[in-house]
């Protein structure tokens, strides 16, 4: 029980707003329970005291756990995800140098096909040049072969005129001169034709 409950209160209307009403304590009254408080203060750290030390070691040593904890969870955390920078970091760098490595490989593979296209289109103007070389060449002695069994076939020809010619104008100058018979005159044009067959 409160000390305050077994003391009297008095009321002062006088000093009060209006409508309302407001206690007034007499000084005496308010000595005695800031004096029995201390007392009461005094009771409770006999009783309590050596708990409430003993409380509050215990909570300034799992305060500095707490903090160590921390401090630890903290560096811990730190270095983790250091590990975990460095690691991403060296992971980036591998993949990097392996695109790199990678698109130094197809340029060079490029460039490598390139070159050889590059041969390739020189040699198959080269043989497309010599081909072309050849066959003009061909043709030119394909036209000289042409005119030359010409010439020689208009020759021969010529020549074979000629002597059918020089051999009618003989036959008949003997068939003239001889006055020969139709028989002999056949017989003639036979060996004609048999001499011409066998020069053809």
């Amino acid at each position: 029980m409160s000390s305050l409950e077994g003391e009297n209160v008095h009321y002062n209307f006088a000093d009060s707003a209006p409508g309302g009403l407001v206690p007034s304590i007499n000084q005496p009254t308010l000595s005695n329970n800031f004096g029995e408080i201390s007392s009461l203060d005094k009771v409770r750290d006999i009783l309590f005291g050596g708990q409430m030390r003993e409380l509050e070691k215990k909570f300034t040593r799992l305060e500095e756990r707490l903090l160590k904890e921390c401090n630890s969870l903290r560096d811990e955390t730190k270095k983790r995800l250091d590990y975990l920078e460095n690691y991403i970091k060296n992971e980036v760098e591998a993949v990097n140098d392996q695109v790199k490595s990678e698109q130094s490989k197809r340029e060079e593979a490029l460039t490598t096909l390139s070159e050889e296209q590059k041969n390739i289109n020189n040699s198959l103007e080269r043989k497309f040049s010599q081909f072309d070389e050849q066959t003009a060449t061909k043709t030119r002695e394909l036209r000289e072969q042409i005119l030359n069994q010409s010439q020689s076939l208009q020759d021969d020809i010529r020549q074979k005129y000629e002597e059918i010619l020089a051999l009618l104008q003989r036959e008949s100058q003997e068939i003239r001169s001889e006055k020969t018979d139709r028989s002999t005159l056949a017989a003639m044009f036979t060996e004609l034709a048999i001499r011409l067959n066998s020069r053809q």
